[in-house]
């Protein structure tokens, strides 16, 4: 059984920075990709930023250059550093791991960006 457990999330101004962390625990095996998505209000779940075992990093095109994300994987922990925040910034947070074999998402955690 895989847990996730996010935290970082929280109220931040326009501009504003946070950083998301997300750790794994559990029977793990050859994580390939970590990853973030957001999910606003009446919006679908969309890829924010993911990462590979081996460094390669993917965004979203409306983070770019605002947003980094990193992973320690000797600690199981995925992190997405985020700069210049905007109000469309706002949503619920997600973490997701995945492998050959299985897939894994966190419980979710909310970023809320206003003045």
């Amino acid at each position: 059984q895989v847990q996730l457990v996010e935290s970082g999330g929280g109220l931040v101004q326009p501009g504003g920075s946070l950083r998301l962390s997300c750790a794994a625990s559990g029977n793990i095996f050859n994580i390939n990709t970590m990853g973030w998505y957001r999910q606003a209000p009446g919006k679908e779940r969309e890829l924010v930023a993911t990462i590979t075992s081996g460094g390669s990093t993917n965004y979203a095109d409306s983070v770019k250059g605002r947003f980094t994300i990193s992973r320690d994987n000797a600690k199981l922990t995925v992190y997405l550093r985020m700069n210049s925040l905007k109000p469309e910034d706002t949503a619920v947070y997600y973490c997701k791991i995945a492998s050959s074999t299985f897939a894994s998402w966190g419980q979710g955690t909310q970023v809320t960006v206003s003045s």
